[in-house]
């Protein structure tokens, strides 16, 4: 048997990271309830002190926002797939796969935005390629479409669950082991268990095995599937990363910044809250041993004195400075420092040209997303093809656009080049498409497919005229 629970060192390696993003990502009451491995303890501050602060701790979440705005904002116009070729029933699978492509009504904008998110937050993700199974191979493709065996599908993965593999000199997968685990019950009658399931591909075969743990004793690994996988033929694992650079990779540029804004904010805050509740303070040469409260009342003699006692203040108001700085600090490391908002409190305001110019990186950073997410969803759908079969060329284009108000100024710009007087059909052809997909982002991409053949059928009558 494989030694199928191994970890690569790498991923031990990054483990306490990645649940650390995962925590600031998600904020909420999951941030609250790990708030001690992050809320600092003051030297010699009392366990009870401590408990009181982490009991009343607050998240501001300002990363978690700052992705979901980026993976909305790339999104906001479905990616364009372009399907070429003689092959018309794999058009028509293309057609169904584009609107569910997991086998759970996700159409690929959607699953893949899942996958962009998953990679900001730990900085890559992984798409796996399957197929259904069968115990009896289909005798021709047409058996194999009538059994559903043909039916591709994409299954998403994250960062955590891919926990073993090796890479050949090429740097491509020569495997990879798959980790995924759940709290299930069989039967509606029967006992709820925790069930770990391992899954190895190499280039040409699988292995799955599971272990059940009920009632706090774990099983055995037990070999519950096994044989060829879909890819066999390429001769290739069928897992591909959807994986950023550094640079680009929002979560591990701003989780020092928002853990340090995570412990002002709540040091400031608990501060306030104590300063609140003034101290009693009493001047007096003699014994004090009276009990003071609203209830009570004190006797003071000729020449005692009595008040409270509170902070000046001064500090509280260099601590609020430094919230908004950092805060401005994690927009700005995000390429997002135009929605920062009102950033007067630190001094930092900006004119309109300058705003403009912050925008315009953010456009920039938003088309590399949007290249890394074309080449996976190329790589995808390009893999799905050959193992299928289908005499298709397929490319995806599109996730370069970011304001939707302004198509009138595309049309104006294709009219400028129109009138430059190009002598290239197929350059007109190509701009007509584009425009059509743009305008038409949204509807199923059956229709889109339509659309394009009759582009192509419209432009080779003119020609024959």
């Amino acid at each position: 048997m494989l030694n199928i629970e191994q970890e690569h060192p790498e991923y031990r390696e990054k483990q306490e990271t990645r649940k650390k993003y995962r925590d600031l990502y998600a904020g909420g009451e999951r941030m609250k309830q790990n708030a001690g491995q992050y809320l600092m303890r003051r030297q010699k501050e009392p366990l009870q002190v401590y408990a009181e602060r982490l009991s009343c701790v607050f998240y501001e979440n300002y990363i978690g926002s700052i992705i979901d705005w980026y993976t909305s904002t790339l999104f906001r116009r479905e990616p364009v797939l372009i399907y070429d070729g003689p092959d018309e029933n794999g058009k028509k699978f293309f057609q169904t796969f584009s609107d569910d492509c997991d086998r759970k009504g996700s159409s690929i904008t959607d699953f893949f935005r899942r996958q962009l998110c998953e990679a900001l937050v730990d900085g890559r993700s992984h798409v796996l390629i399957d197929f259904p199974r069968s115990l009896t191979p289909a005798a021709s493709r047409a058996e194999e479409d009538a059994k559903g065996l043909s039916r591709a599908y994409l299954v998403g993965y994250g960062a955590e669950n891919l926990i073993n593999w090796s890479r050949d000199e090429a740097g491509n997968y020569e495997w990879v082991v798959l980790r995924t685990s759940g709290v299930r019950k069989e039967r509606l009658e029967g006992t709820y268990v925790n069930e770990t399931r391992w899954t190895y591909y190499d280039k040409g075969e699988f292995q799955t095995f599971r272990r059940v743990e009920a009632e706090g004793a774990k099983g055995k690994i037990e070999p519950i599937d096994h044989g060829r996988h879909g890819l066999w033929k390429q001769q290739r694992v069928p897992v591909l990363d959807l994986e950023i650079s550094d640079g680009l990779w929002l979560m591990n540029k701003s989780a020092l910044l928002q853990l340090e804004h995570f412990n002002k904010s709540n040091a400031l805050s608990w501060a306030l809250s104590m300063g609140l509740f003034a101290s009693p303070v009493i001047y007096s040469e003699r014994e004090f041993d009276q009990v003071v409260g609203e209830s009570y009342y004190i006797q003071l003699g000729v020449n005692d004195r009595f008040g409270y006692t509170e902070p000046a203040g001064r500090v509280y108001t260099i601590a609020a400075e430094n919230l908004v700085q950092l805060k401005d600090e994690i927009y700005r490391v995000c390429y997002l420092l135009a929605q920062a908002g009102n950033s007067s409190g630190s001094g930092a305001q900006q004119s309109a040209l300058s705003k403009q110019r912050d925008f315009t990186i953010t456009q920039h950073i938003l088309r590399a997303y949007g290249d890394a997410v074309k080449d996976a969803i190329k790589r995808a759908l390009r893999a799905v093809a050959a193992a299928r079969e289908d005499e298709l060329t397929i490319d995806v284009s599109g996730l370069d656009e970011f304001d939707i108000g302004d198509f009138s100024d595309e049309l104006d710009d294709a009219a400028k080049l129109f009138a430059l007087g190009i002598q290239s059909q197929a350059f007109r052809k190509q701009v007509y498409k584009k425009l059509a997909f743009k305008y038409l982002c949204d509807v199923r991409q059956a229709l889109k497919d339509e659309i394009a053949t009759e582009i192509d059928q419209w432009f080779e009558q003119q020609q024959g005229k």
